[in-house]
Formats: C-alpha cells, sequence, structure tokens
C-alpha cells in the first residue's frame, strides 16, 4: 500500500509546493445498554483517505473513498490549490521518514466475538442497575477499532501506523427526593489490550457510587474559597482553560494572545510544570507521529512556573519561526490535520494530600468534571462532585460547584501541587472535528481564591 501511495504521489511533487495523501484502513465494533436495553450492536469496516495540497500558502483538501479515484482526486486537489493561493507557503523544515509503526498486542478484540463481549457489557450495565433503586436509567457501551494509517507526502516521507482502542464507557443518572438529579461517570480505556476491561467491577460501580453519594448533597454556598482540584478536574482544567491557548494557530490569529502569552514570560510558581507529551505509553493521545509525519515530543509548555513552548504544525511553526512540536493532528483522514494537543497535564509537585488540606479551614474540594466553557482566557467548569474542607478534614458533601475566573490570575493563585498522579481518557472537539482521543491528568491541585458558584 505504501509503494502504491508513493507511486501515485511522484508525478504531482513539481505541480505544488506541498503534497501529501492519508489512506486510512480501519474496523471497527461498538455495543450500548441505554438502562435495561440492548441499544445497539454494530461491526463496521471503512477504507477513506485525504489529499493535502498547498501552493503560494494556499491549501486545498479532498476526500476519497477508493484507490481507484486516487489519480483525479490529486489533480482536483492540486488545481484548488492554485485557485486559492496567492502568498508564500511557509512551513518548517522536517527530514523525511520512513517507518512502520506496529500495535504491541495484549489479546486482540478482533479475535473475541461480538457476543462474548456484549455479555460483558450486560454484566456491568446490570451491576449499575442493581447498585440502589434511585438509580433511573444506565448507558453502558464498549467499543473497539483498530486502524492502520497509510501517510506519504512529497518530501520523501513514507509512513504507516496501526492504532488500537479499546473503551468502555459506564454511566448512570440517579433520582432522589424532590426530584434532584445528579450523574456519575466511569471510563476505561487501551491502547493495547482487551484484558483491561476484565475484572473492573470495582471502576465500573464507583460510577453508580458517586451518583448516589451526591444526591444528600446541599447546594454549596456561593463565594471566594481555597479550593482543592482532584486529579481528573485538574488536567481538564489545564486542557480547556489553558491547553487550548497553547495552540499556535489559535494564538498566531489572535492578537491580544501573542501578548500575553510571550515565551518566557511567568506565569505561576517554581513548582508549576505543564507538559504536552505523546510519547507516554498506553494513552489515548499517545503517538509516534502525528498526521504531518513529525515525530511526537514531550513539550514543557510551562517550565518552572515560566512559558517556554506552544503547539505546532509545520505551518504555524514555519510562520512563528518555531520548532514544530509533533501536534497536527486529524480526527480520521476525512479530515485536515489542525493543532490538537496528546496528552495534557500538569507534572507533580511535592505536597501530600493531607498537608494539602491540612491548614484549610474553610474550602472545596471539587472533583471530577460535569461540564464547562472556556472564553479566551475566562473559564467556567462545573465539578461532578464536591465536598466542603473543614479544618483540615474532607467534610460533607456539597453540590452544584462550579469554578469560575481567568485562566492566567488562577495560574498565579496555584499554591500548591500534589506529588500523585492520575490520567484519564478523554475526547477533544476542535474546528468540527470531535472527539479527537487525548488523554488529561496531574496532581491534586491547590487553588487560592476561587469563585465558587452554588445554585
Amino acid at each position: 500500500m505504501q509503494d502504491r501511495l508513493l507511486d501515485a504521489i511522484t508525478p504531482y511533487r513539481d505541480r505544488v509546493d506541498y503534497l501529501e495523501i492519508r489512506l486510512e484502513q480501519g474496523e471497527a465494533s461498538v455495543i450500548s445498554y441505554r438502562g435495561a436495553q440492548l441499544d445497539a450492536v454494530d461491526r463496521s469496516f471503512s477504507l477513506s483517505g485525504g489529499i493535502r495540497a498547498c501552493h503560494k500558502g494556499g491549501w486545498s483538501f479532498v476526500t476519497f473513498n477508493g484507490l481507484s479515484e486516487l489519480k483525479g482526486r490529486i489533480e482536483e486537489a492540486i488545481a484548488q490549490a492554485h485557485l486559492v493561493g496567492s502568498e508564500t507557503t511557509q512551513l518548517a523544515d522536517v527530514e523525511p521518514i520512513q517507518d512502520y509503526v506496529s500495535v504491541k498486542f495484549g489479546r486482540d478484540p478482533r479475535g473475541i466475538s461480538l457476543e462474548e463481549k456484549r455479555q460483558l457489557v450486560e454484566r456491568y450495565n446490570q451491576l449499575l442497575l442493581d447498585t440502589d433503586p434511585r438509580i433511573q436509567t444506565t448507558m453502558s457501551g464498549y467499543s473497539d477499532r483498530f486502524n492502520t494509517t497509510y501517510f506519504v507526502n512529497s518530501l520523501g516521507t513514507c509512513i504507516a501506523q496501526e492504532r488500537l482502542d479499546v473503551s468502555g464507557r459506564f454511566g448512570v443518572i440517579a433520582r432522589g427526593e424532590g426530584g434532584v438529579v445528579r450523574q456519575g461517570f466511569e471510563s476505561i480505556h487501551s491502547r493495547s489490550d482487551y484484558n483491561v476491561l476484565l475484572g473492573a467491577e470495582d471502576r465500573v460501580h464507583s460510577a453508580a457510587k458517586r451518583a448516589i453519594g451526591q444526591l444528600d448533597a446541599t447546594s454549596v454556598k456561593g463565594g471566594q474559597y481555597t479550593v482543592l482540584l482532584d486529579p481528573y478536574l485538574a488536567g481538564v482544567f489545564i486542557h480547556e482553560a489553558f491547553g487550548h491557548l497553547s495552540e499556535a494557530d489559535f494564538v498566531y490569529e489572535n492578537p491580544r494572545m501573542q501578548e500575553l502569552l510571550v515565551v518566557g514570560k511567568p506565569l505561576g510558581i517554581p513548582q508549576l510544570n505543564v507538559v504536552d507529551d505523546a510519547t507516554m505509553p498506553d494513552l489515548p493521545g499517545s503517538l509516534k507521529y502525528d498526521d504531518e509525519g513529525v515525530p511526537a515530543q514531550r513539550k514543557f509548555l510551562i517550565k518552572d512556573g515560566v512559558l517556554t513552548q506552544r503547539l505546532h504544525n509545520r505551518e504555524t511553526a514555519g510562520k512563528m519561526h518555531e520548532q514544530p512540536t509533533g501536534n497536527a493532528r486529524a480526527m480520521n483522514a476525512t479530515h485536515p490535520p489542525i493543532v490538537r494537543m496528546t496528552n495534557t497535564g500538569i507534572e507533580p509537585g511535592d505536597r501530600t494530600f493531607e498537608e494539602m488540606i491540612g491548614d484549610i479551614e474553610e474550602g472545596v474540594y471539587a472533583v471530577r468534571m460535569l461540564g464547562g466553557q472556556t472564553n479566551g482566557e475566562m473559564f467556567t467548569f462545573a465539578a461532578a462532585e464536591g465536598f466542603m474542607i473543614r479544618d483540615g478534614k474532607i467534610a460533607e458533601p456539597v453540590s452544584d460547584v462550579t469554578l469560575s475566573g481567568n485562566v492566567f490570575q488562577t495560574l498565579k493563585d496555584i499554591e500548591a501541587i500534589g506529588s500523585d498522579s492520575v490520567y484519564t481518557n478523554g475526547g477533544c472537539g476542535k474546528g468540527g472535528q470531535s472527539p479527537l482521543p487525548v488523554s488529561v491528568g496531574g496532581p491534586h491541585v491547590r487553588i487560592k481564591n476561587v469563585v465558587v458558584g452554588g445554585r
């Protein structure tokens, strides 16, 4: 397949400044339950591709669904690039690469019947339903997908990458007295092994226990508090509120962000280190090469409290005279790659959980994320669970915990970073491409003067 794509691209190398072909072959299975009812059982196979051409700074992108139409689609992409190009192509230089990246399997889900997978999901779903009569409904799902993506470009790069994703997603909705409704979620993921989903009863059950535990919570009193974020919420915060600001296409097109995000600018305490690391093993955002054939990297966005780097594709790196970082990613071959995060989180510090809450007279412990939004440098997040901190101890559960503020002020207000670290899988949306597999994480993080809103 790689040779066939190279043969297809070779005659056109001199007709544009840059040309690439991506072809993706995949097979997948999906099983889902909603309440006690089996909602879906699907197995699918796919082949799709995309072609990008750039000429005088103008980009075109066309898709195809079969190799028989490849020549015509290449010519179409080149013609469109010539129509829109009127400036100068600026792409950071990268060395051409030839490689084949294979999956190191544990237990391959492709050798397991749909019936066996269905029985597993049914068992976990019933476990959730049986937890408590206040459980109103459940959402239990399983998916696996194995892809091989072939990438060639006019520079001579020729890469094939295999990818496996195995996921379980489990959610419940519980209803208490007075019509109070609470939700709980848990997800399990592996890039190599179906067996990650076996023996996971405790993790699945935790979704129901969290929802039930919040039914008796009272609404938090709004105000300013010292807040302790758990690793899940700390990871989501740094991804949503800061990570997206670090994507260079956003910075390049936004004069205000260029003023605020000057490399070398202090942003927080010396213990604050923020990474985007595609080299971490077995996480959704892990990869060896991005979708432009650039090697994956571990990048410090913030190092010792100072802004040190941003995330690039080849074009933003070329325009901003910086190095590409391997962050050009597409949801699949029918979408063009854009600047995206991989595995983004805060590096562990040196404080234990007990040390972080020990001197808090009254504060809030915010756990996991229910929802939220960002608008430039402003953010609002709703925690899935909350607990008061009183006299250095975790106290009563509270609900309706929303956290809001300015990301740059909030980074400055981080005053302690835990020694633990947890990463969890997620899906990121940008530019009409969602959900792109990513991971977020970090340690517990203590922040002063956080505006907390209740009901």
